[in-house]
């Protein structure tokens, strides 16, 4: 029987696979720059997930929404998350099928100056492929934080983040990371310039 994790060991394991993030620095600027650009051109950011990362996308709505530090006096920025109206999901999961709860509304709502971030841990969330699909078909560009491998979903991305773990907890704690480091980038290159 394994032994369970004591803490020390869980937050070794969590700064470990953070460091590796540093390989990723290069696609990490192409998401700043990807995104800055939708944003100067009056473009929005969408995101979505599942579960928990459904929770992480309207976290960082959130942060654009509002504003990633308290010091920072700043103008709204234009964000939306595909998780957050349970009338839309449901509705869509019910009249069409749950595959299609994030890829009906971007339909509608996206635009080729939008950026659409999709958040899955195994990248196979047939949900998020669907969305992934609408958005190249529409010509929005998209960004992928995944976790393994990047499942089925890192085909249809623009940009795809692959944290390099098993552990769907330890994937979400680098996809919230990597989500506000992009933004707090994205939010101090935008307001540096006002």
């Amino acid at each position: 029987m394994k032994k369970k994790n004591t803490l020390k060991e869980t937050i070794n394991e969590n700064v470990k696979l953070k460091l590796k993030l540093i390989n990723f620095k290069s696609k990490i600027d192409k998401c700043i720059n990807l995104i800055y650009k939708s944003l100067k051109n009056k473009g929005k950011i969408i995101i979505c997930g599942n579960g928990g990362s459904a929770a992480d996308a309207q976290h960082l709505v959130a942060e654009l929404l509002i504003r990633l530090k308290p010091t920072k006096k700043r103008k709204s920025l234009p964000a939306i998350s595909l998780a957050l109206d349970t009338s839309t999901l449901t509705a869509c999961a019910n009249d069409y099928n749950f595959e299609q709860i994030f890829s009906r509304p971007l339909e509608s709502l996206g635009n080729k100056k939008d950026v659409l971030i999709a958040i899955s841990t195994s990248g196979n969330s047939k949900n998020i492929i669907n969305a992934l699909k609408v958005a190249k078909k529409n010509g929005i560009k998209s960004i992928g934080f995944f976790g393994k491998s990047g499942g089925k979903s890192k085909k249809f991305c623009d940009i795809s983040l692959l944290v390099p773990s098993e552990e769907t907890a330890r994937i979400q704690e680098c996809h919230i990371f990597l989500g506000h480091y992009i933004l707090e980038m994205v939010e101090n290159k935008i307001f540096k310039e006002d």
